[in-house]
């Protein structure tokens, strides 16, 4: 369980599939990362610092293997992901789908790009967004 930002608990065990299945597909079992959830007004603060965009977004991922000190000697550091619960919310709300099903998708979204995938252009988004696709169906998260 763990406490979110409006004071009750939360159970996101299930996020423990979604991390062992997007890390099992890429080979990376005993990587190290984190996931923080935040408020919008910290996600907003921390997308318009680290990438000059002066607005809420709902996930930032910041990889450390972009450095090349980002490995001991047993497993892979990736990073961090920031996710901003409000928004996840007001999205699950906005696409009708569950909570469940965005927190989710954010959590694959921020790890693919930690593990090196992005969306800048047409053929890598294509790529990203299977995988993310891939994985949630995989684990029958549709809704």
């Amino acid at each position: 369980m763990i406490n979110d930002l409006y004071g009750y608990e939360k159970d996101y065990s299930y996020l423990n599939d979604v991390i062992k299945k997007t890390l099992e597909l890429n080979n990376a079992e005993d990587a190290i990362f984190s996931i923080i959830f935040v408020d919008d007004l910290k996600i907003h603060e921390l997308n318009r610092e680290y990438r000059g965009i002066d607005k809420v977004t709902d996930v930032i991922s910041f990889a450390f293997e972009d450095n090349e000190e980002s490995h001991d000697d047993e497993r892979r550091v990736l990073g961090d992901i920031y996710i901003s619960i409000p928004r996840m919310i007001y999205q699950a709300e906005e696409y009708s789908h569950s909570e469940k099903r965005e927190l989710s998708f954010l959590v694959v979204h921020g790890l693919l790009h930690l593990l090196g995938y992005d969306h800048m252009i047409k053929e890598e988004e294509e790529v990203m967004f299977k995988m993310q696709d891939d994985i949630l169906d995989c684990l029958d998260i549709r809704k």
